[in-house]
């Protein structure tokens, strides 16, 4: 098992220095899934959730999410996003999420995937949480990630 790289030597918590590091092309897909009752899919391909389209709505909020990654989460650091992509697929009882984010930095891009399919997730809870109260959000997870020279 490796050493967690945010702990230093004392046990005490640091941000981890990355300035030795080149610069990559770095690639993270992370993917999750809302379970819904199937009435409330039907809702929504029909266009009838009060609150409008739950996956419009949801790739918003993934991608600004996605963005403020490092305010979020206390020692990621603020990365230049040069691209994320949101995509569902939307399933009888389901609606599967996907986030791929892709920067070229010192570090990855593995936080920002996974805080865009846990913003887009719980968006869809919330858009969907009038006319679903049995609704749960699981296996958010990091799908990928890659690194290549440039």
């Amino acid at each position: 098992m490796k050493e967690f790289s945010h702990i230093d030597p004392t046990g005490e918590v640091r941000m981890v220095d990355v300035s030795s590091k080149e610069p990559m092309k770095r690639t993270a897909t992370a993917a999750g899934t809302v379970f819904l009752a199937a009435g409330t899919i039907s809702m929504m391909k029909e266009g009838l959730l009060k609150k409008g389209d739950p996956l419009a709505c949801a790739r918003v909020a993934g991608i600004m999410a996605a963005k403020k990654t490092a305010d979020l989460i206390p020692l990621c650091r603020p990365l230049p996003i040069d691209h994320i992509e949101i995509g569902f697929a939307v399933g009888e009882d389901r609606i599967d999420i996907e986030a791929a984010v892709v920067t070229i930095a010192r570090t990855g891009v593995e936080m920002e995937a996974l805080t865009a399919v846990s913003a887009a997730a719980l968006t869809i809870y919330d858009m969907c949480k009038a006319v679903d109260k049995d609704m749960t959000i699981g296996g958010i997870r990091l799908a990928g990630k890659k690194k290549e020279k440039i």
